[in-house]
């Protein structure tokens, strides 16, 4: 047994308490006496140790879990401000590094610098058809090289983001309005370089907008301002730069009232149809009618379609329009055979649009209009472009069949107008095509064009169908086109489109001139 008053309990007691406090590297000093006391400050000892090397074990575990979640939090960071598809910028990356060029601008004194960041926003011309036609991993190859092609043609502290879809954007930290149009020309021209894709190569051009920044503008001004100019220049042609101006946000603000107009036209049937036969040639009999849109607008007058429906489509109101046409043409047949003006053999054609085919509802709308007026389906005949059904995709075919499958007739619009080939009529559920006026302009004047004429007949018999000839304006054409077997014809020399109230007129004089 050791005494009460051993100066080694004091010393116990003190290590104990500054272990207590968390000096672990506190030891006690054991004595020469090696008796049970020593015994319990070595055993003191051992454990202050164990518990040090324990803690350093916790503390280096601590520091590296830290180091991971700093990594995990910055590859957050990371992700959050990167598309993940090309590696690019996204919209909010791009929104920072704007609002941080714009407080730059100001400058340490605050006086502007005279450069302001500039923004080009740009959108591919062609990515939708290379996408439809050719599927998401072709079109997600053209994004990856467009974002290469980017980077390639800016500068170091450009910055080059992907905001969504095929729009891309660059801001300029420091550039004029000439600099940044330098770098947009270089752009424009890396991207008309064709794009290789297995197989095949593809060409995707872009439309730019240009915005340079000024005092007192936020990043989300000059963004929206490089979007006004990029649909200026989209609307003036493929592959165009336009910089901003402040004319064309009263133009966007008028394009988005007509866009208003024409959904409320739609809503409250405010448009009419007018409609311009299709002639038999050798009889003269009026053998149906195309109908054909129009909008008298309450304060801007008529306005061409022209300009409408490429609104339609690039607001996305094609298809309730395309709805309107569809059971407005079709009920106006059924109130013409119910007044007895025309028989089972008279027909309307319907315009309708490749976002129609993507619709798998447009084939129940076609079902459910020729259900509600009683029209038979054959008395139905819908037209596309060529070039929207030669483009098309596996959908497209698919709707076109089901469509067919109702009893409706399918006509090609604008035969001619861009593909030299026609083997694809064989595979497509087509009845007959509507050739393009180009082919017989001059066929009166020209000695080679009725041999054209002849041969293109040939052919569009040859895929078992039959063809109707378009813009025929002269009484020499249609007997031309007559004495070649074309079979049925519509154009000025015919008739102009007229409003329905006008064709019993037009069908009254057929039968007077069929039976004089």
């Amino acid at each position: 047994m050791f005494a009460d008053d051993d100066p080694r309990l004091s010393q116990l007691l003190e290590g104990i308490v500054r272990l207590a406090s968390g000096d672990l590297t506190s030891r006690i000093e054991v004595s020469p006496a090696r008796d049970e006391l020593d015994a319990i400050i070595m055993g003191t000892n051992l454990l202050a140790e164990d518990l040090q090397i324990i803690y350093e074990e916790l503390e280096q575990r601590v520091q590296v879990r830290t180091q991971l979640l700093h990594k995990a939090h910055l590859e957050m960071q990371k992700m959050a401000m990167q598309d993940p598809l090309t590696g690019l910028a996204n919209r909010s990356a791009l929104l920072e590094a704007l609002r941080t060029a714009l407080d730059a601008r100001a400058g340490a004194d605050g006086e502007p610098t005279e450069e302001g960041p500039a923004i080009l926003l740009i959108d591919l011309d062609a990515f939708k058809s290379i996408n439809d036609s050719l599927g998401h991993t072709a079109g997600d190859q053209v994004l990856v090289t467009v974002g290469e092609r980017l980077r390639n043609a800016v500068r170091v502290s450009d910055v080059v983001a992907r905001l969504g879809g095929d729009e891309f954007a660059i801001v300029m930290p420091s550039a004029s309005a000439d600099q940044a149009a330098i770098v947009a020309h270089r752009i424009l021209a890396s991207l008309n370089e064709p794009i290789e894709l297995p197989g095949r190569s593809v060409r995707c051009g872009a439309s730019i907008g240009l915005s340079v920044g000024s005092e007192g503008q936020s990043p989300e001004d000059m963004l929206m301002e490089a979007d006004v100019a990029m649909y200026a220049s989209k609307a003036e042609g493929q592959n165009r730069l336009h910089r901003f101006e402040p004319a064309l946000l009263l133009m966007r603000r008028l394009r988005s009232q007509l866009v208003d107009d024409l959904r409320a036209a739609i809503k409250d049937d405010a448009l009419t149809l007018h409609y311009q036969p299709v002639v038999e040639l050798s009889t003269g009999r009026i053998e149906g009618v195309e109908a054909l849109v129009r909008w008298n607008h309450p304060t801007r007058g008529f306005i061409m379609p022209d300009e409408f429906i490429p609104l339609a489509e690039e607001a996305g109101l094609i298809s309730e329009l395309g709805l309107w046409v569809l059971r407005t043409a079709v009920g106006q047949l059924r109130a013409w055979i119910d007044a007895s003006l025309v028989d089972s053999r008279f027909s309307v054609r319907i315009n309708i649009s490749a976002t129609d085919l993507q619709s798998l509802q447009f084939i129940e709308d076609v079902r459910n209009t020729l259900q509600e007026t009683g029209v038979k389906p054959e008395q139905v005949v819908l037209e596309l472009t060529e070039v929207a059904i030669v483009k098309g995709n596996e959908l497209d075919r698919y709707s076109l069949g089901g469509l067919r499958g109702l009893g409706v007739g399918i006509e090609i619009d604008d035969f001619g107008t861009g593909y030299s080939s026609i083997s694809y009529l064989r595979r497509l559920p087509v009845d007959r095509v509507k050739v393009d006026r180009s082919l017989i302009t001059g066929l009166e004047t020209d000695p080679s064009q009725p041999a054209l004429v002849a041969a293109v007949l040939q052919l569009v018999r040859a895929c078992g169908l039959e063809a109707v000839w378009e813009g025929v304006e002269t009484a020499e054409q249609a007997e031309i086109l007559r004495a070649l077997g074309c079979s049925s014809a519509q154009g000025y020399y015919f008739s102009r489109p007229v409003p329905p109230d006008q064709i019993p007129e037009l069908l009254a004089d057929q039968q007077e001139s069929a039976n004089p």
